[in-house]
C-alpha cells in the first residue's frame, strides 16, 4: 500500500469511528400533503399544532441516486408538528413488480417494492435533528419476513439513520446534510468482501450539499451527494453517488389549489446510471 492509500485509508477509518456519534448535515423535508388543521393560540394567534396529509405519484422511486422498485410509484405521508418537533411516517409502494440479477445464470422476481417508514425531528434556528426509521417489508410475501416489531439488531429489518442537517437564510439557502445508519440493516464486510453479510453494523454515512433557487418562474435546485467508504446500501467504495438537479412548480388549476409538479435528472457516478424522474404532489 503506497503512502496516499494508507492516509485514505487512515482517514475513512476515522470517520467510521467517529461519525456514528458526531454528524454534521442537513435534512431536506418537504411537506407532501395540501390538506393541513391547525390550532392557534387564542391570545398570540401563532399556530401551535400542524397535521399535514398527502402523497407524491413518481414515475421512479430513486433514492440518493439508486432505483428501488424500477417502477412508477405513490409515495403516500402524515405528519404532526408542533414548535420545531416534527412526528411522521412516510411510504412509497410500487405499482409493478421488479426482478434482481441474482448471478450469471439467475434472475428473481422480488415483488413489488413497498417501504413504510417513521421519523422524528427537532428543529432550532436552522438546523434539525433527525431520527428516521426505514423498514422495508418482504415483496413477494409483506406479512412473512422482515417483521415489523422484531428490533433485535441481528436479525430486524428496521435500519434506523441519525442525522443533523442545516438550512442556510434566505440571502443564501444552501441545504447541507449528512446521516449515518446506527442500527438494524446495514452490516460491515463478511470475510469474503461483500458488504451486508457481515456481523456487525457498517455505519454507512451519506453527505448531501444542495442549494435552491429562482429561475423563469420554476425553483431549481442543484445536488451533490457521497459517501466515504463503502456499503451494502450505497455502493462498494467512497465517492460521488447522487448527483443532478430539480426543477419545480406550482400549476395553478383553481383559484384555491395549485398543483406541485416536479422533474429530476439523477446520476449516480460510483454506478454509472442516468435517471429522469417526474412526479406530482396530491
Amino acid at each position: 500500500m503506497t503512502k496516499p492509500e494508507k492516509t485514505m485509508f487512515t482517514i475513512v477509518a476515522k470517520f467510521r469511528t467517529i461519525l456514528p456519534s458526531c454528524l454534521l448535515a442537513m435534512l431536506v423535508l418537504q411537506a407532501t400533503g395540501q390538506d393541513q388543521a391547525e390550532s392557534s393560540s387564542p391570545q398570540t394567534g401563532k399556530s401551535l399544532a400542524t397535521f399535514s396529509l398527502g402523497a407524491d405519484v413518481v414515475s421512479r422511486f430513486v433514492w440518493r441516486g439508486i432505483d428501488y422498485g424500477n417502477s412508477p410509484a405513490v409515495q403516500p405521508a402524515a405528519s404532526f408538528s408542533i414548535a420545531g418537533l416534527k412526528a411522521g411516517f412516510w411510504g412509497s409502494y410500487a405499482f409493478g413488480q421488479y426482478s434482481a440479477q441474482i448471478n450469471d445464470s439467475t434472475v428473481a422476481n422480488m415483488g413489488h417494492y413497498a417501504e413504510f417508514d417513521f421519523y422524528l425531528s427537532y428543529t432550532w434556528k436552522g438546523f434539525t435533528l433527525l431520527a428516521y426509521d426505514y423498514f422495508i417489508p418482504n415483496s413477494l410475501s409483506p406479512n412473512a419476513g422482515n417483521r415489523y416489531f422484531d428490533f433485535c439488531n441481528q436479525t430486524t429489518g428496521h435500519t434506523v439513520e441519525i442525522s443533523l442537517s442545516w438550512q442556510g437564510p434566505e440571502k443564501f439557502p444552501i441545504q447541507l446534510f449528512a446521516g449515518t445508519l446506527v442500527y438494524g440493516a446495514d452490516k460491515e464486510q463478511d470475510p469474503s468482501g461483500v458488504y451486508g453479510e457481515g456481523d456487525k453494523n457498517n455505519y454507512s454515512t451519506y453527505f448531501e450539499a444542495a442549494y435552491p433557487f429562482s429561475v423563469v418562474g420554476f425553483q431549481l435546485k442543484p445536488f451533490l451527494g457521497a459517501i466515504p467508504f463503502g456499503s451494502a446500501w450505497y455502493g462498494p467504495y467512497g465517492g460521488v453517488i447522487n448527483a443532478g438537479f430539480t426543477l419545480s412548480k406550482s400549476i395553478p388549476i383553481t383559484k384555491e389549489y395549485s398543483l406541485p409538479i416536479f422533474g429530476s435528472v439523477i446520476t449516480n457516478p460510483q454506478a454509472q446510471s442516468v435517471f429522469l424522474v417526474l412526479g406530482i404532489s396530491i
